[in-house]
């Protein structure tokens, strides 16, 4: 084993993010990655030359040489070559353990199934409203290490997945929070069970927690806290944000103070005005200004990719949800949209599906759906679940989607694509998937 070296097990911009502050460190390093070509390879090539780089599979002789491994949040640990390492007593670690031991200001941490890059944003943006510096990252895009900057941020907000917390020992955050758990990445656990712990695991060591009052598998109950708030899409209680009724018109509320009517939020439905609630409760954690985080709330138009209207023709609204990627996602999105519209929604939905349950889809389809178009490999097991429940459509690739979903709708109708699948089947990404929606539905 060399005395100090570390090997970064995946490339891409988190381990790109690792080279850069292990170099600065003057920490030995080599990269092993299980493809070709992984993303950011060239440019780990221009700026670190010397660096030993070994592609195409793990790299068990390179991992035996290792004082330390860390992993990339998609590389499973039960993985045989790193499973072996962890057997060795080779500590394995991750990006946000890197940056939670170097981190030297307050750090908000944000899980949870779904909502999280919205809560996270708007967590940010009441931050900077508010006065503050605040270093918005993670799991959001802009790796955590890059927010280790001149000059330091006031605060960091962190959105983290179950896959990060893995590998993260060392965090300390002022205010951490599980928004929401339902199933997802049944894949990479042995149950929900294991997931749900594993996102539960950020309460540990926090100061403040927040909880999500309708999801008992976000609660903190047992841990030594110096404080714990809630939200709810009911009546709040104590300590708690929710819903009140005043003059038949719905306020979000803490406690029994009325603090902005619901109609003011510029996203329709529930399943937002709860991510509303739960960054006040962050906000309000941390000791934000509630005029500051109003007036967020007020302004913030939403995330791309997460409901996002993208053109009206015909009297029918075409909505990016390519965020979409679990049932818990897609089902809100569903019960959002379909509870909002006169007519009735055309779903595209489909891509790699995880090992996932699609059954509880099966209500809000029959409820607010009235034609399914299906795409990529879980198109067939999706067929399936949905049976007669729904008009099912299968189609070859998105242009096909859109081009069948334009002739299901009719006006009052919205398009909905939100996939309750990961997109790396027939997309580079998420992202990719929706800008290719975006692209079809504008060439209408």
């Amino acid at each position: 084993m060399s005395q100090n070296l570390h090997v970064i097990v995946g490339v891409g911009a988190t381990g790109l993010s690792c080279a850069q502050y292990l170099a600065k460190k003057g920490i030995p390093f080599a990269v092993n990655d299980t493809r070709q070509r992984p993303p950011q390879l060239e440019e780990i090539i221009r700026l670190f030359p010397f660096t030993p780089i070994s592609l195409g599979k793990l790299d068990e002789a390179l991992l035996r040489k290792a004082s330390t491994l860390i992993v990339s949040p998609g590389i499973s640990l039960r993985e045989p070559a790193i499973a072996r390492q962890i057997a060795r007593s080779i500590p394995v670690i991750g990006d946000i353990e890197l940056f939670a031991r170097e981190a030297d200001a307050p750090i908000i941490a944000i899980t949870g199934t779904n909502a999280k890059s919205t809560v996270t944003t708007l967590v940010g943006q009441m931050a900077q409203k508010d006065g503050l510096l605040a270093g918005i990252g993670g799991n959001l895009g802009f790796p955590a290490l890059n927010l280790l900057t001149k000059p330091k941020p006031h605060l960091f907000v962190l959105e983290l997945s179950s896959f990060q917390l893995e590998t993260t020992y060392s965090l300390k955050p002022k205010v951490a929070t599980v928004l929401n758990v339902t199933p997802d990445h049944m894949d990479r656990y042995e149950n929900l069970e294991e997931y749900s712990a594993m996102k539960q695991s950020i309460y540990t060591n926090c100061e403040v927690a927040v909880c999500n009052r309708d999801d008992p598998r976000t609660d903190c109950n047992g841990l030594n806290l110096q404080w714990k708030l809630s939200f709810t899409l009911n009546a709040p209680g104590e300590n708690e944000f929710g819903l009140l009724t005043n003059d038949g018109e719905s306020y979000l509320a803490f406690q029994d103070k009325l603090l902005m009517p619901v109609r003011e939020l510029p996203i329709l439905g529930k399943h937002y005005q709860a991510n509303a609630l739960a960054a006040l409760a962050i906000g309000y954690g941390y000791g934000l200004s509630m005029d500051a985080m109003l007036q967020v709330l007020r302004e913030f138009k939403g995330l791309a990719h997460r409901c996002q209207l993208v053109r009206e023709r015909h009297g029918v609204r075409w909505y990016n949800d390519s965020k979409g990627t679990n049932v818990g996602a897609t089902l809100a999105a569903i019960e959002g949209l379909g509870a909002m519209i006169n007519g009735k929604l055309v779903l595209i939905a489909g891509g790699v599906g995880k090992n996932a349950d699609f059954s509880p889809l099966v209500p809000a389809l029959e409820k607010y759906v009235k034609a399914a178009v299906l795409i990529g490999e879980a198109a067939p097991i999706l067929a399936d679940v949905f049976g007669d429940r729904v008009e099912v459509t299968l189609a070859k690739d998105m242009q096909e989607a859109v081009t069948l979903s334009d002739q299901l709708s009719s006006p009052g109708d919205s398009v909905l694509l939100s996939p309750a699948c990961a997109s790396l089947d027939m997309f580079n990404n998420f992202e990719h998937r929706g800008e290719v929606f975006s692209e079809m539905v504008q060439v209408l």
